[in-house]
């Protein structure tokens, strides 16, 4: 079982950190509350519906988002091409003839993400904390108000980590709710407002980040004991 009557509500607004080690069931609950899995029990709600079940593009049409862990962008289009991809009506079944405004937009997109002198380059061109940034950028030009975000400081350096958590907390400030999955402890706990922690599928704390260092079960399950 990976998810094991688990409870969780996040609020608008806020950064809620979703912590625990591997396998512990994180990225299968992201994909039930994306519509990426159907979940065989209990409800997920967004805004007050409920949306169990609901397929990812439904749920992107609501207003939610998320990134992965794996970068899958097209290869064969620029920066500014795989953002103004996300940004096209689904009605559309070619991009081919974008409008000037797309365009213009998916660059704003880019400049938001720190991507603005990269909009002409393909995404193989890119580091890794660029094609991150990617991902969020795809994920924005969806319009959300509530972000998933998966691992984003893997493979970053201290200096990247703190650039990226200040690109996420103006988002957050710009009205965009924000859960983040990260095995970063120190960087995710210093972003974040509250944290909910879960082992084997199931929740074992949930707190502000001051709390989840200093719990004992939090310690020995994630931390492998007392934090140093």
């Amino acid at each position: 079982m990976a998810v094991d009557d688990l409870s969780i509500t996040v609020e608008e607004g806020e950064i809620l950190g979703f912590i625990g080690p591997n396998g512990a069931g994180k990225s299968t609950t992201f994909n039930c509350v994306t519509g990426a899995y159907k979940p065989t029990s209990g409800t997920v709600r967004y805004h007050g519906k409920d949306v169990t079940g609901e397929p990812a593009y439904e749920m992107v049409k609501r207003g939610m988002a998320r990134t992965f862990q794996s970068f899958r962008p097209l290869t064969d289009r620029t920066v500014r091409g795989n953002v103004a991809l996300a940004l096209a009506p689904d009605r559309i079944l070619s991009v081919s003839g974008l409008r000037g405004e797309t365009r213009a937009r998916a660059t704003a997109i880019c400049n938001r993400v720190g991507l603005g002198d990269r909009v002409g380059q393909f995404p193989d061109e890119l580091p890794h904390a660029g094609l991150l940034r990617l991902e969020l950028a795809r994920a924005l030009a969806t319009g959300p108000d509530l972000l998933l975000v998966d691992e984003p400081f893997a493979g970053l350096s201290s200096r990247e980590v703190g650039d990226l958590s200040n690109l996420l907390l103006s988002l957050r400030d710009e009205g965009v709710t924000l859960v983040v999955v990260d095995h970063n402890m120190r960087g995710l706990l210093s972003l974040i407002d509250r944290a909910v922690v879960i082992q084997f599928g199931s929740k074992i704390a949930e707190g502000t980040p001051d709390e989840i260092r200093e719990n004992e079960t939090v310690q020995e399950a994630y931390l492998g004991g007392a934090e140093q």
